[in-house]
């Protein structure tokens, strides 16, 4: 039986773990303590509670997350509405709407006034065929056109999936999601996120099926360098020591870009890099919200600093996408600002206000989150397959042809699972 090392435990190296776990023996080498990489929950101490280290909303149009979650039995924990209900603020206009698409193809939505974006115009929607004509040197602004369904849908959609600004922000990338989503109809929109952590639903399903499979997980190993003769890669230097590597054994590099371009200097990737700013707000007790804010869960915020707001049980976490913009602000300083923001947008859709004195919060700025999805930046991804016969490549920073996404990291430990010769279903589920 052939024997993979995967090198980083992240979603990129735990969806080809899981892939090969029953074609392989699997090695899995993670420098952190835990799994997960960006899509893991963890104990706060400050806050005394479970909290996720990001916020990730899923739609129903990524089908490689869907087909990760059913192997590993884990679809049950995720909590949606069911259908696609968006509910908005805008905070300079102090008004709120909920978007309720059509569930088919044709946009019925769009001739239902309370079902559209306030104030949008029909010119507008031209935007989505440019979009998706774009090619691989336009970024979104050339796109859009001036108006409110720029301003309170399209613009705060690419800015949360690209993590870029619209100026400098990739169209062809921006232009790929609405392929699998608007174009498909409301039924790919349908949005989900993680009802207990993030951990429960990607990281903990997928320890326990590859220990099923006697996969050997090793925490808290880093991997220091990767040696290389006559085109392949012969060892691993590890912090457990070196790790020779047979003639039939293979490698999967499914670490961040400046980590694996450190490791391997012939391996190109992007340079440039945008942060997420996380904030965490513990309750002292549940919110009780109204209707579709109750169905869903989670609020988009046009306007202010915070651009979506998820409700827990205990705790309000709120993310701000291209946080590059807000690095010279102190975290109490934006920690309250946005306080008051969330008190604007959700008093009105609670029971019970929330208090004017912010609680004990928490925020959280990762400084490398994303690659910047510029159209410079998506030029240097590689693909999974390398010029090493026995190495590939997986990170939502190779080629994707999307944005840095759970969707894309998962899709890219598929490709390079495909491109080292096993079987994978990375061109047949989409």
């Amino acid at each position: 039986m052939s024997h993979v090392h995967i090198i980083g435990g992240g979603l990129a190296g735990l969806s080809a773990a899981v892939e090969l776990a029953p074609q392989a023996q699997v090695t899995l080498y993670e420098a952190g303590p835990a799994c997960g990489g960006r899509a893991r929950s963890f104990h706060d101490k400050a806050l005394d509670c479970v909290i996720d280290n990001g916020n990730h909303l899923i739609l129903s149009a990524n089908p490689y997350t869907f087909r990760y979650l059913d192997l590993l039995g884990a679809r049950g924990t995720l909590k949606g509405p069911g259908r696609p209900l968006f509910p908005w603020y805008d905070l300079e206009a102090d008004l709120s709407w909920v978007l309720r698409l059509s569930k088919g193809r044709i946009p019925f939505w769009l001739f239902r006034k309370e079902h559209r974006v306030p104030g949008m115009r029909w010119g507008e929607l031209m935007a989505l065929p440019r979009l998706m004509k774009a090619d691989d040197d336009m970024c979104v602004g050339e796109c859009l056109s001036s108006g409110a369904l720029s301003r309170r849908l399209l613009e705060p959609l690419a800015v949360s999936a690209l993590n870029t600004d619209i100026e400098q922000g990739s169209a062809r990338l921006l232009g790929n999601i609405v392929r699998q989503t608007l174009a498909k109809g409301g039924a790919a929109c349908c949005p989900w996120t993680a009802a207990h952590g993030l951990s429960e639903s990607f990281v903990t399903p997928a320890m326990a099926y590859l220990e099923s499979f006697h996969a050997q997980i090793l925490t808290g190993t880093r991997v220091s360098a990767l040696r290389e003769e006559g085109g392949r890669i012969t060892a691993l230097e590890t912090s457990g020591g070196e790790v020779s590597l047979g003639a039939e054994d293979v490698v999967i590099l499914a670490v961040p870009a400046p980590v694996a371009t450190g490791l391997m200097p012939s391996i190109t990737g992007p340079d440039a890099f945008e942060s997420i700013a996380n904030a965490h707000y513990r309750l002292a007790e549940p919110l009780k919200p109204h209707a579709a804010l109750r169905e869903a869960g989670f609020m988009g915020l046009v306007g202010g600093v915070a651009e979506w707001v998820f409700l827990h049980d205990e705790v309000l976490s709120v993310t701000v996408s291209a946080a590059n913009r807000y690095a010279s602000w102190q975290n109490d300083e934006m920690l309250a600002h946005m306080w008051q923001e969330l008190r604007q947008a959700l008093n009105p859709a609670l029971q019970h206000p929330l208090p004017e004195v912010m609680p004990a919060a928490r925020l959280i700025r990762e400084k490398r989150a994303t690659f910047a999805a510029t159209p410079e930046q998506d030029k240097k991804r590689p693909e999974a397959k390398t010029s090493y016969a026995n190495l590939a490549l997986a990170g939502d920073w190779t080629d994707t042809g999307l944005p840095s996404t759970i969707e894309g990291a998962i899709k890219s430990g598929l490709a390079a699972v495909d491109a080292l010769g096993f079987r994978s279903a990375v061109s047949d589920v989409a």
